[in-house]
Order: structure tokens, then C-alpha cells, then sequence
């Protein structure tokens, strides 16, 4: 059903990652580091790399300022997808979204589902698009991130990827921006 068009060539990607954590610093981020192995080692590149508290204001302005950065193709989060108090990354991020991408959100507890069985739930996983830039809000543990990455975004962020991806239709994401529709945030 899936596969690779070994004859179309690789695009890479300008990636950010952003970690949305309270207590995690640059040495110790492992989530923010699997995230950064794997795209790296698929072809993409590193674009910005950032840590944030779990604090609305602090999210939003910082996706906000890279869905704004013509140098960025895609955000990936992760930290703040939880129950608890502190977990607002979805609140934060998801007013942002000009158009939701609610069948990530689907495979990727799918997906998880197969590790974790229904810890899933415990989950609030969300993607969408903002501003022509891919957004993908991740939990915060390692695991899920390689979960994501390899069951999702792996493939979806390949140009060689059949029958569609993400890469084909970047170029058009904006189509509405260039008609002089803006978005509010």
C-alpha cells in the first residue's frame, strides 16, 4: 500500500524542536535529543532548538514566532500533552491552528496503543498547520517521540513517500496568505 519512489529525490526539511518542560535543561532532554537524532539522521535539519516552561504565553509565542520564520517548515513539541496542571501545551498551541490534522492525533494512539495499550489515553497528541508551517505536539517521553517519528513522520515528512505526504503539498499550505487572508492569534 506504502512506498518509497526511490526516483524522486530527497527534499530535506527545516525542523525546530521545542520542549515544553519546567524542570528539563539542554543536558538532560531526552525527548528533545531522540527528536533531533531522528531527523537528523533521516536528511532533515536542525532549524532551532529550544526549551519553554509549561506556560501558555511562553508556548504560543514561541510557535508562533517560528510559524513566522520563513526558515522553518515544521515544529515538533514535546512535553505538556498530560491531564495535569501544568500540561497546557495543547491549550496553547491549538488556537494557533488554521487547519487541524485530526487524523494524527488517530495514528498516532494507533500507534501507541500496540506499546503502551491504553495508557494512551493519557495522551492529548494534536498536529495542524499554522501559517504554511507543520506543528506536531508531542508527549514528553522519549518513547512517544520515537513512536511518532517512526510510525508517522518518518514517512509523512519524505518527498519519496507514495501515495502522498506532507513534503508534496508544503508549497501550497500558504495559498491563503498569499491572497492577503491573515489569521489572529
Amino acid at each position: 500500500m506504502n512506498d518509497t519512489a526511490l526516483e524522486r529525490p530527497f527534499i530535506p526539511l527545516a525542523i525546530a524542536v521545542l520542549t515544553i518542560s519546567d524542570t528539563r535543561t539542554v543536558e538532560d532532554d531526552r525527548s528533545g535529543d531522540t527528536l533531533v537524532g531522528r531527523l537528523e539522521a533521516a536528511g532533515h535539519r536542525l532549524a532551532a532548538r529550544a526549551i519553554v516552561p509549561d506556560e501558555v504565553p511562553a508556548i504560543r509565542a514561541k510557535v508562533d514566532a517560528w510559524s513566522r520564520d520563513p526558515d522553518i517548515d515544521v515544529i515538533l513539541t514535546t512535553g505538556g500533552t498530560g491531564f495535569t496542571g501544568r500540561d497546557v501545551t495543547p491549550e496553547a498551541i491549538e488556537p494557533l491552528f488554521e487547519k487541524r490534522m485530526d487524523g494524527f492525533s488517530a495514528v498516532f494512539h494507533r500507534i501507541s496503543y500496540d506499546k503502551i495499550g491504553t495508557s494512551t489515553l493519557q495522551s492529548r497528541a494534536t498536529a495542524g498547520v499554522v501559517r504554511a508551517t507543520y506543528v506536531f505536539v508531542l508527549p514528553g517521553s522519549p518513547g512517544a517521540c520515537k513512536d511518532a517519528w517512526d510510525g508517522i513522520l518518518d514517512a509523512q515528512l519524505d518527498y519519496r513517500h507514495r501515495p502522498c505526504n506532507f513534503v508534496e503539498i508544503l508549497p501550497r499550505l500558504d495559498e491563503h496568505l498569499r491572497r492577503g487572508a491573515t489569521i489572529s492569534a
